[in-house]
């Protein structure tokens, strides 16, 4: 079981390479690249080996790849050359003959495109490789994610001016994207903001419509700081809440803060899912949660790992997970909390501050 680390992530590729038994690797799934590399292009794969790092891209990224890669060779190639012709070059340089690559993410016709560039490679579908190394985080990571978290504390309580009768939704959604671009970070997503009924749509688009008194209002948003993400959801009311409504905050919250509280290293991401469910249940709300309780958190806002009824995953140190119970009620509304949480050595670290209690402005 790996722990937060100070290896950075080549010797981590490279370690995980040893248990897999793979001599040789490409990593070609962009996101994979990003994490090996430091590289926030679109385009680019590396080819790890036990002694060399050789990172290959083309022409667009020449000279942001010298400013952000720093533990590989650089190749870039371009037009009318192509990234195959590439590849093979690059692996008869260094007489590869035998290339693991990641099962999950090369699809068959660039297998097949491979085999016929290459007929010489055996290459080698590997699961596993990376994904595993992506769901624990080193310091390094923890320290972006958190600070995309403060990002998104900041920004709901900038937000919360607007939280009132006659604003749109829409208005909202902008506020939100303007002020996490303003602190010079990207939006994680495009913000979710839903008032009213509208609210019992997960993942609602925001609209015209304007708030009004009683309404629920859900807002689910993130920053993304140095390709790190954050992600959170607060539910409030505008006006006067209802018994009903505070009735379905109440066991909302329940069941996250009972989720939550059980969260640590060992336990099986499917056990936490299945704790928030009875605690819905004792409300006869548990029907009203159809989605899983959270997911894994980093590079990507759904990144690797599940937290849901079936997910095999196991809580490990350094992971980062969201906790996102929801109740979402047809021509009532709905309600989610949502907070991302860190594994730690004996528990969990609530990354995301902002207050939970119903807020009724």
């Amino acid at each position: 079981m790996e722990t937060i680390t100070k290896l950075n992530s080549l010797e981590r590729l490279r370690n995980r390479m040893r248990e897999k038994e793979i001599e040789n690797a490409l990593i070609s799934y962009i996101e994979n690249v990003r994490w090996l590399t430091g590289f926030s292009g679109s385009y680019g794969m590396s080819i790890v080996t036990n002694r060399e790092h050789i990172f290959i891209s083309d022409s667009r990224y020449r000279e942001q790849a010298k400013e952000q890669v720093k533990n590989a060779e650089i190749v870039i190639f371009q037009s009318p050359r192509l990234a195959v012709e590439v590849l093979q070059e690059e692996l008869e340089k260094r007489n590869i003959k035998h290339l693991g690559f990641e099962a999950e993410y090369v699809t068959v016709a660039t297998y097949e495109q491979w085999k016929e560039k290459m007929p010489e490679v055996e290459f080698v579908a590997v699961k596993e490789l990376v994904d595993p190394l992506r769901m624990v985080k080193s310091e390094e990571e923890i320290l972006k994610i958190r600070y995309a978290c403060g990002v998104a504390d900041a920004c709901f309580e900038h937000a919360s001016r607007m939280f009132q009768a006659g604003v749109t939704e829409y208005d909202i959604a902008l506020d939100i994207e303007f002020y996490i671009r303003r602190q010079g970070d990207k939006n994680a997503f495009d913000p979710i903001v839903v008032s009213g009924e509208r609210s019992s749509r997960p993942h609602g688009e925001p609209s015209e419509k304007k708030l009004a008194k009683g309404d629920f209002v859900t807002l689910d948003f993130g920053a993304s700081h140095e390709g790190y993400c954050s992600d959170i959801t607060r539910t409030i009311v505008i006006g006067e809440a209802s018994v009903r409504q505070r009735e379905v905050y109440n066991a909302v919250l329940e069941a996250q803060l009972t989720a939550i509280d059980a969260m640590k290293p060992g336990v099986g991401a499917k056990e936490i899912d299945a704790l928030a469910r009875n605690v819905l249940a004792k409300y006869n709300l548990d029907s009203y949660f159809g989605h899983g309780l959270g997911h894994g958190l980093g590079r990507l806002v759904h990144d690797v790992g599940r937290m849901n009824a079936t997910s095999k995953d196991v809580l490990e140190e350094g992971q980062v997970w969201t906790v996102e119970p929801g109740v979402y009620i047809e021509g009532f509304g709905g309600v989610r909390i949502e907070d991302d949480v860190l594994i730690t050595k004996d528990g969990v670290e609530v990354l995301t501050k902002s207050p939970k209690e119903l807020r009724v402005y």
